[in-house]
């Protein structure tokens, strides 16, 4: 049975306690939060012990489940590695890249097992791209969101497109050759809208959009490569890949269209998206590497990796606007 600390019982964290009750060889051992409110009240729902210390808690469970603002994971993730604790915290890893460092060199050292919730590795509409052999050339991303003051500690880049960016270096099998960004802060301190390019050394390109004061939700991916296009709706869990008939599949329909070349003919599909809780996918996959001794899904060099893109970008923008 694993024992499960839970650091932040805000609105993620209560998704993080619902989907704990269900996992298989899990106990949760009690959860931290600096909110007198909040904690009476998830006393109350789920009947599971408060600490007002957090090395309290740690002391008492085999893996701690940090949802707390980014501002507070440094601290919570270093309490944890040092007690010889299993580390999931949600994304970004850390607050800046020295505390991020610091963390990789701690874990590397240590014998635990930390995972980044990136979650979106997780939702159905990206799963159903799995054995399908990816080779972007181009990609395009828009993740616009309604403005909620919830998440504001950090600026859009590190709430919204990070998400994106761990995509988008998982996929594409390449290191970053340039990156060029620009955004504004219209309703808070740092960056709410930003507009992204980032050039590899293989010659893909991704062109990302992310805004959080948009009117309308949308967390859409299109990828080109030789021969096909991917489409991945992460709100609306689904995906579609249109490509050259190659006569190797039935599944979906075919059309044909003149070329240059003569005429070709056009597959169009909506592969099978499983029917998967992503929050609870990934804290299964979190629970299995510490049972079954496995790399984790998204690891903390997925989480710096992502984390260091990120903050380059966002020192681009600085730049941009200072010199402006």
């Amino acid at each position: 049975m694993l024992r499960v600390g839970v650091f932040g019982t805000g609105h993620l964290g209560k998704f993080h306690l619902n989907n704990w009750k269900e996992i298989r060889n899990v106990e949760i051992a009690g959860f931290y939060d600096p909110s007198d409110k909040t904690a009476a009240a998830v006393e109350e729902k789920y009947a599971i012990p408060r600490y007002t210390n957090p090395a309290l808690l740690m002391d008492t469970c085999d893996a701690v489940d940090i949802i707390a603002p980014t501002p507070a994971h440094f601290e919570l993730c270093e309490m944890a590695v040092r007690k010889g604790k299993h580390v999931f915290v949600e994304k970004p890893l850390a607050n800046d890249m020295e505390e991020a460092r610091t963390l990789l060199k701690l874990v590397r050292e240590s014998n635990v097992k930390l995972q980044v919730g990136h979650v979106e590795r997780f939702n159905p509409a990206f799963l159903a791209l799995n054995g399908m052999n990816l080779q972007p050339m181009f990609i395009e991303v828009h993740r616009l969101a309604e403005f909620n003051p919830r998440g504001t500690e950090v600026s859009v880049i590190l709430d919204l497109m990070i998400h994106d960016i761990d995509i988008i270096l998982h996929i594409v099998n390449s290191e970053v050759k340039n990156i060029y960004s620009s955004g504004v802060a219209v309703m808070t301190d740092t960056p709410d809208i930003a507009n992204v390019r980032i050039e590899f050394n293989n010659g893909c390109v991704a062109n990302l959009t992310s805004s959080r004061i948009s009117m309308k939700k949308m967390r859409k991916m299109r990828i080109f490569q030789k021969d096909a296009y991917i489409g991945v709706d992460f709100l609306n869990k689904k995906s579609e890949i249109i490509s050259l008939n190659t006569g190797e599949t039935s599944d979906g329909f075919s059309f044909e269209i003149e070329t240059m070349n003569g005429p070709r003919s056009i597959l169009v599909r909506n592969p099978e998206v499983p029917e998967v809780n992503a929050i609870r996918m990934e804290l299964e996959k979190f629970t299995e590497s510490i049972l079954y001794n496995r790399p984790t899904t998204v690891s903390e060099l997925d989480g710096y990796r992502a984390m260091d893109i990120a903050h380059q970008i966002l020192q681009k923008i600085k730049y941009n606007s200072i010199n402006s």
